[in-house]
């Protein structure tokens, strides 16, 4: 049921945009509870569901709105390549000034590893990276793409840090074992599912 919602939900948005996007997303309550219905296993039906719908809301639509931000009339390839950059310039700042400079523990019992200082650092780096990338490209003003950047380096942190919380509630290290060192594919897309939804909607408002 998972895959498949998820399967629709990406499907949903290539073809029509959010509405089909929604559309694809909602069949996978119905699947999940379907498949729950005729299962023999004794797993409370209201986990299995909710858990289910929970991922496919979770990465489905993270994913989705990728598609949705690349089909912005003429600056879509532009905006999805912003917030990519930015993420990933914004989490690579983060990291390094954590180590040499970081004191203050932003999340200490989610994920300990993360500090305000890195947090401060990254948030610079996606207000420079949206900057540059969108203003001279005549897309967004000098103060659009600064609240870009902003709306950027609060997202992407937040959807680390729910991804380090689902992990702990798991109790596993990583989410998976495909990509060797790096934690799961999962790890590396965590803060991009929730910076693409919030500059989606961000460059909606603004443009």
């Amino acid at each position: 049921a998972g895959y498949a919602g998820l399967a629709l939900t990406l499907l949903g948005a290539q073809l029509d945009g959010p509405t089909w996007m929604l559309a694809g997303f909602l069949v996978t309550l119905a699947l999940a509870f379907l498949l729950k219905g005729i299962s023999e296993t004794r797993q409370s039906l209201t986990v299995a569901v909710a858990t289910t719908v929970a991922g496919v809301a979770w990465v489905g639509l993270g994913l989705a709105y990728v598609i949705l931000l690349r089909a912005i009339p003429e600056h879509g390839r532009l905006a999805v390549f912003t917030v990519l950059l930015a993420v990933f310039a914004a989490d690579t700042l983060a990291y390094f000034t954590g180590r040499l400079v970081g004191r203050h523990k932003m999340a200490p019992v989610i994920s300990p590893g993360k500090t305000w200082e890195g947090f401060a650092a990254s948030t610079v780096t996606a207000v420079l990276v949206s900057f540059f990338a969108l203003y001279h490209q005549g897309f967004l003003s000098i103060w659009e793409s600064l609240v870009l950047g902003a709306v950027i380096a609060v997202a992407a942190p937040v959807g680390d840090l729910f991804e380090s919380a689902v992990k702990r509630d798991f109790a596993v290290k990583d989410s998976g074992r495909i990509l060797a060192g790096h934690g799961g594919v999962l790890d590396r897309i965590d803060a991009h599912l929730f910076a693409a939804v919030a500059a989606y909607y961000t460059i909606l408002a603004l443009t």
